[in-house]
């Protein structure tokens, strides 16, 4: 009996051309893994796309004075065509900047709010006095608490891949200008994740497929606790929020674009 096999390629941010690390390490083992599955006769599914409302574009426009969609569009071109000539076997290469993707983010939204699992809550967030606007995870940088490194992301740190708020970043500086932001409060919707956190510690638990270190080093994440999690951002590019007083805002990309998955294998 063939079995049902989705490959789920990672998606790349749009804000520069493809190398081989992103070759070698993305496309590379799911294309060989895609293409054993069938020759061996289950019914594959190899799908990604390009993350077109990463920070990283937005930070690429506004860097060039474009606008994020313009530079999105410039390399998912490149990105596709570069995928195409190598011949991987996508059965469908998308991006995340569709009416049918934006459509299932949003019924995604809003099913899990009418469920009870999204509250509203205020949050304190870095606002540039000199831009005029609060700025995302990735708008900020500064000295993370826990290793030091004196360039972490205001969601985390690459010295030592803890998650972070930009509020526990340390002498905290806009990556455009330089300039200290303030701290002003803003309302957003969270993902209540604690919600879930006793089955998925079950879920992982039960896994005797894993690697040992992969499983440790989430259980132990997990046992630390999970907290809930904006998942809207006071932004201009990415996916309407469906809510009455969110227009100024946008589905953040980190719940926004994983459902790309979702939404490029019910297309295809």
């Amino acid at each position: 009996m063939p079995r049902k096999i989705l490959v789920a390629v990672a998606w790349p941010y749009v804000n520069g051309e493809p190398h081989l690390g992103h070759i070698a390490g993305m496309n590379v083992p799911a294309d060989i893994f895609a293409r054993y599955h069938r020759i061996v006769g289950n019914e594959v599914v190899m799908v990604s796309g390009s993350d077109m409302h990463g920070t990283p574009t937005a930070l690429k426009a506004a860097d060039e004075g474009v606008s994020p969609e313009e530079i999105a569009y410039r390399y998912h071109e490149i990105w596709s065509a570069s995928l195409a000539a190598m011949g991987f076997s996508y059965d469908l290469y998308t991006h995340t900047h569709t009416d049918r993707h934006r459509e299932i983010v949003q019924e995604l939204f809003t099913t899990i709010k009418n469920k009870g699992f999204l509250v509203e809550e205020t949050q304190s967030m870095p606002f540039s006095e000199t831009e005029q606007r609060f700025l995302s995870d990735r708008f900020v940088e500064g000295t993370c608490p826990h290793c030091g490194h004196d360039s972490a992301r205001g969601d985390q740190c690459e010295g030592c891949g803890r998650t972070l708020d930009a509020s526990d970043l340390i002498d905290i500086k806009s990556r455009r200008d330089g300039s200290t932001p303030v701290f002003k409060d803003t309302t957003h919707q969270f993902l209540t994740l604690g919600s879930f956190q006793d089955q998925i510690e079950e879920w992982v638990d039960k896994k005797q497929d894993w690697r040992p270190n992969v499983k440790n080093q989430t259980l132990g994440m997990l046992r630390e606790g999970l907290h809930n999690r904006a998942i809207t951002r006071d932004i201009d590019w990415g996916i309407p929020v469906p809510l009455d007083g969110y227009e100024s805002k946008r589905i953040y990309v980190w719940f926004e674009a994983v459902s790309g998955y979702l939404s490029a294998t019910r297309v295809w």
